[in-house]
């Protein structure tokens, strides 16, 4: 009976709720911002050179953004693609495009917001925290909405997907390699407890690391794939734009099911809305929080629109995909698809780069987790301590589980928290707006923007945070 309940509310908070909410609200944010996700998009390379802001000590704008993607980027890049084309044809592919252009300004307003409202972590910290739960409960004066929130974070991030996570990743070993998923499960929990420990200056040092190596690298074998392909290249486009709208008779459901499997994979993904990726955008050193929030608008658009393609080009060359069949799903069919193209190092590669995607996201699901106990009990060092270690008994545990349940009720977790954090930034849309019009000023005025925070009297934002980085930013100019 839980199952079925469990179930139950699944479908209606994804196949009712939030395949209207999120792209319904993704157009408000986006016309209300004069497309703001568009007309910011280069600034988002001048910021990441820009160092002249960054400060030793402090998280980088670029380490916020590889943290960043490192959630993004998991194992949905890889089989939640093969699923949205094997349930709803190449045609999935487009509007898997559209919410992810459309998530881009949802992602802008949640991260700005986190940014915007953000505190630091004891005094004499260098380190910042902030997210959904700080801005619905300093912006909107809800500290049980923050509550519920963290909680929300910490079950779905912390325990349930990062215990999925090494499920998937020593199981893949185990196929690949005949490693024994203890044996794997073992060195992932070694390497995982340093990466934690280290707090989160060694979570982003490692993310730091791992991200590129893992997006480059896959991008590469795409690369090879298409140029091995590259003359059906404009015939395969023109299929999934044909086929977004006039979907095989192969595929069940027609047009609906098509929309239905892109927008649900590509929201998965990209996490656009679901309240993840402020908590991370919160860290950062940054001038104004527009800069961060253009930042994490950019990772959507390498998560959906550049890594998700790769897979869905690899898969839609190969003569593996067959319309309506049945057959290999999920990640088999992506390795299957890698396979037909460069041989049975396509395999291998798979398990690896599954190997990097899901080690990556298991360090950003920790911080959210982190993060969430933090509002709770700040500064309460045995039990973080007493924490850490459960998170990483979670590791080996789910080394060796059948975790289809738990994944199931942290998607629905996942749901509930998504709908709350909407219902916020809908609410908060109004001081977002402001530092779009703050931003845009000083850059018409030719000035390097920064938080005018003085001007934001009315939205009770922590004016000790901006003012010290303010005013070290200008005895820097002044010195220079």
């Amino acid at each position: 009976m839980l199952g079925e309940i469990n179930s139950f509310l699944n479908d209606l908070i994804w196949g009712n709720i939030l395949i209207y909410l999120l792209p319904i609200l993704g157009i408000f944010f986006t016309i209300s911002s004069r497309f703001v996700q568009f007309r910011y998009f280069f600034k988002m390379f001048n910021i990441l050179r820009d160092t002249s802001h960054d400060k030793e000590g402090h998280i980088s704008s670029f380490q916020a953004l590889m943290l960043s993607v490192a959630g993004r980027v998991g194992g949905g890049n890889i089989a939640g693609v093969a699923v949205a084309i094997t349930l709803g044809g190449p045609g999935a592919v487009f509007w898997m495009w559209v919410i992810g252009l459309i998530g881009m300004s949802t992602s802008f307003f949640e991260c700005s917001l986190a940014q915007l409202y953000k505190e630091k972590d004891g005094q004499d910290s260098c380190v910042y925290r902030g997210g959904p739960a700080y801005y619905a409960t300093k912006a909107l004066g809800q500290r049980w909405l923050g509550i519920v929130i963290s909680i929300l974070l910490m079950i779905t991030f912390g325990f349930a997907f990062n215990a999925t996570q090494s499920f998937i990743i020593t199981t893949s070993f185990e196929s690949s390699f005949d490693i024994p998923t203890w044996i794997t499960g073992i060195a992932l929990t070694l390497i995982f407890a340093v990466a934690v420990f280290g707090g989160i200056k060694r979570i982003t040092k490692f993310s730091e690391v791992i991200v590129p190596v893992m997006a480059m690298g896959y991008l590469l074998i795409a690369l090879v794939v298409i140029g091995l392909n590259f003359e059906q290249i404009p015939a395969l486009i023109s299929m999934i734009v044909n086929e977004a709208f006039n979907p095989s008779s192969a595929i069940g459901g027609g047009i609906g099911a098509v929309i239905l499997q892109g927008a649900k994979r590509g929201m998965f993904s990209n996490e656009a809305g679901l309240g993840s990726a402020p908590n991370v955008a919160a860290v950062a050193y940054v001038a104004h929080p527009v800069q961060q929030g253009i930042v994490q608008s950019f990772s959507v658009f390498i998560d959906t629109i550049i890594l998700c393609s790769c897979t869905a080009f690899i898969i839609l060359l190969s003569g593996v995909y067959v319309p309506g069949a049945e057959g290999v799903q999920g990640v088999l069919l992506t390795q299957n698809a890698l396979i037909e193209h460069i041989g049975p190092f396509g395999g291998y590669f798979v398990t690896i780069a599954l190997f990097l995607f899901g080690f990556s996201s298991m360090l950003y699901n920790y911080y959210l987790a982190e993060n969430s106990l933090n509002f709770f009990s700040k500064g309460n060092v045995p039990l973080f301590t007493a924490f850490k270690i459960f998170c990483i008994a979670l590791i080996v545990w789910g080394s060796f589980q059948d975790l289809g349940s738990i994944f199931s009720f942290a998607d629905l977790s996942m749901g509930l928290l998504a709908v709350i954090n909407l219902v916020v930034i809908a609410l908060l849309y109004k001081p977002v707006l402001q530092l779009i019009k703050g931003y845009d000023t000083q850059l018409a005025e030719g000035k390097k923007p920064v938080l005018r925070y003085n001007d934001y009297n009315d939205f009770k934002i922590d004016k000790d945070v901006w003012k010290e980085i303010v005013d070290n930013i200008d005895d820097r100019k002044s010195k220079a």
